[in-house]
């Protein structure tokens, strides 16, 4: 009996272990995308500070003045630095600060605030242009019980003003505030600009329907209003209005990592079938690229490719697209940040339909 429940347990597991591979990748299935052509800075643009080096460069992000903002996973903790539009190092901010433990993600708002997610301590903080402390949604667990790398177990029902490793951070033209979380809640919620809740969308619960998330990985929201969520485990972009009433789902461009939505008049939405993490076998082929598309659903085209040099990608896991047409890349596992000038958009031949994403 028990020699019959081991072989079954073996089993079992050598399923699991193929199984992966097939559940953390998705080829993107639109057809007929045109290239567009890109140029990149390089192994690296960015000059850290003497004796220093990136860790995994999960978040990047730009103010108005064309600082580069770069939220990476270093040691011993998580790490908040500056750069010039050159490239420059300014200077660290947060420097030992309570809420840094591992970074997921960093975003600018439109007045040049400077606002961190961060997955470990469960806490989403606003630092104003110069790098001091505004405000703090969440609260990070208490160390009494001791260190805990990862939840286990259930997970416990969610809670209007805590999180559970949550991933992103947005707003809207009137300043409420748009948070993803995350790995174990699987919601979208809804704050004011003053940081009170208002409503969300979602639970603890994993699912699939609309307005159903199974890891959200990244937010972003438009000028009219409308919230993007990369639903990354459900391989599908949803997105939502202004009250989190879902609207449509993309489904036909590969997992979703990340977006960015440019700022302006003329709204671009950038969204990224990254490489997995790990690049499991057969993923190289069929993961990597970045697509440009109207808010409207229109493909304008796509770029990039896995692999570990420029002007390929390692993980792409947030983008910067204050500048649509130049474009700032960060990078898991190449501990790299790209710096990326796009060619001119594929123009479409005469009577020639929309390449459209796909929606329901």
């Amino acid at each position: 009996m028990k020699r019959c429940l081991a072989s079954i347990s073996v089993s079992a597991l050598a399923l699991l272990i193929v199984a992966v591979p097939a559940f953390a990748q998705r080829k993107a299935t639109i057809e007929g995308v045109p290239e567009i052509p890109i140029t990149s800075s390089g192994q690296q643009f960015l000059k850290p500070p003497a004796g220093e080096s990136l860790g995994e460069s999960v978040a990047v992000a730009t103010n108005s003045k064309g600082d580069v903002f770069v939220f990476h996973r270093s040691t011993p903790t998580a790490k908040l630095w500056q750069f010039d539009k050159n490239g420059n190092f300014i200077k660290e901010i947060g420097r030992n600060y309570y809420g840094f433990e591992f970074s997921h993600s960093v975003r600018v708002d439109k007045d040049d605030n400077i606002w961190t997610v961060d997955e470990g301590t469960n806490m989403i903080t606003k630092f104003d242009p110069n790098g001091k402390f505004l405000m703090v949604i969440g609260r990070r667990d208490p160390p009494i019980g001791g260190a805990v790398a990862t939840r286990t177990g259930p997970n416990l029902p969610d809670n209007n003003y805590t999180f559970c490793r949550p991933t992103d951070v947005g707003w809207d033209p009137q300043g409420n505030i748009f948070i993803s979380d995350g790995y174990c809640n699987n919601r979208v919620v809804k704050f004011d600009k003053e940081g009170r809740f208002v409503a969300k969308v979602g639970s603890e619960k994993a699912g699939s329907g609309p307005g159903e998330f199974n890891l959200p990985h990244g937010l972003q929201v438009d000028g009219q209003g409308n919230v993007w969520v990369a639903d990354r485990t459900n391989f599908r972009y949803q997105v939502l209005d202004n009250n989190l009433k879902p609207l449509r789902q993309i489904t036909n461009l590969g997992v979703g990592w990340t977006i960015c939505i440019s700022p302006g008049p003329h709204q671009y939405v950038f969204l990224s079938n990254s490489n997995p993490n790990g690049n499991v076998p057969g993923s190289w082929a069929i993961t990597g690229e970045i697509y440009k598309m109207e808010l409207d659903g229109t493909v304008i085209g796509k770029f990039g490719h896995a692999g570990k040099l420029p002007p390929n990608f390692q993980v792409v896991h947030m983008m910067d697209c204050r500048d649509p047409n130049n474009l700032i890349v960060g990078e898991i596992e190449s501990w790299r940040v790209q710096k990326l000038k796009l060619g001119a958009d594929p123009v479409r031949a005469a009577g020639a339909p929309p390449i459209k994403a796909a929606s329901n």
